[in-house]
């Protein structure tokens, strides 16, 4: 097999979704890019469609190029596979991605709104608010439903200027969220992150305690602290002690 390294760690995540509680029977997959250093063809490995969790295994995992031709495998890719595509082409810095139908992030995607940032929490992983896209026109429904999905991700990005490695998810309106991340791992990772700040936004939210988002120089504050060159959460590395 192609890729064992890639495949196990795949495997993990879309196990992790299960795990964590993040989608029910096989709402969710997950997917990570091989980038070779040599400049040849990216290689995407991804869950199969309708696998349950718990049956999976690295050898089920179905290998693609970014244009979707058959890599590796005997079962049909997940039915998202266009989306996360479509991010791996436009996101080039990202690793891996997570599409969860988790229940809080869920319910905010269905009502059409943002996640606005209200606490330090949902500051040290989303540098502002997690944003929402708007829905898909019909046309974009019926030229290619997956695909256009991907295309309304980042063409939001593009025209709001975000950044998708301090911005790592996304609510689709109506639907539900993507998550993605330097590695698989981290992007199942913000997946669950995603979820918990959607939790905490909603609770807030009820108890009409804050009209407005937490001051952004605080904001920036607590995400320069784990992320960038001066971050000073964590241990540094023996390479760098």
């Amino acid at each position: 097999m192609l890729l064992p390294e890639l495949r196990t760690q795949v495997l993990e995540a879309n196990r992790q979704i299960a795990a964590r509680g993040l989608a029910l029977h096989t709402f969710g997959n997950a997917s990570g890019i091989h980038r070779p250093a040599d400049g040849s063809q990216p290689i995407v490995a991804i869950k199969p469609s309708g696998v349950p969790y718990a049956a999976l295994t690295s050898a089920d995992l179905v290998l693609t190029h970014l244009d979707g031709t058959l890599v590796e495998g005997s079962l049909r890719p997940s039915s998202d596979l266009d989306t996360h595509l479509e991010l791996y082409r436009a996101f080039p810095q990202i690793g891996g991605i997570v599409h969860t139908h988790s229940e809080f992030a869920t319910v905010w995607a269905q009502a059409g709104k943002s996640i606005p940032c209200l606490g330090t929490t949902h500051a040290d992983y989303f540098h502002t608010t997690v944003p929402v896209t708007g829905y898909l026109t019909e046309s974009a429904v019926r030229s290619g439903y997956v695909l256009e999905t991907g295309r309304l991700i980042t063409a939001l990005f593009a025209r709001d200027g975000l950044d998708p490695v301090s911005t790592p998810g996304v609510l689709v309106a109506g639907h539900a969220p993507f998550a993605w991340g330097a590695t698989v791992t981290k992007a199942v990772e913000h997946a669950d992150l995603l979820e918990f700040i959607a939790r905490l936004a909603w609770r807030t939210a009820l108890l009409g305690l804050h009209a407005d988002s937490l001051p952004e120089y605080i904001a920036a504050h607590h995400h320069r602290r784990k992320h960038g060159p001066n971050a000073t959460y964590g241990q540094k590395s023996s390479a760098s002690a």
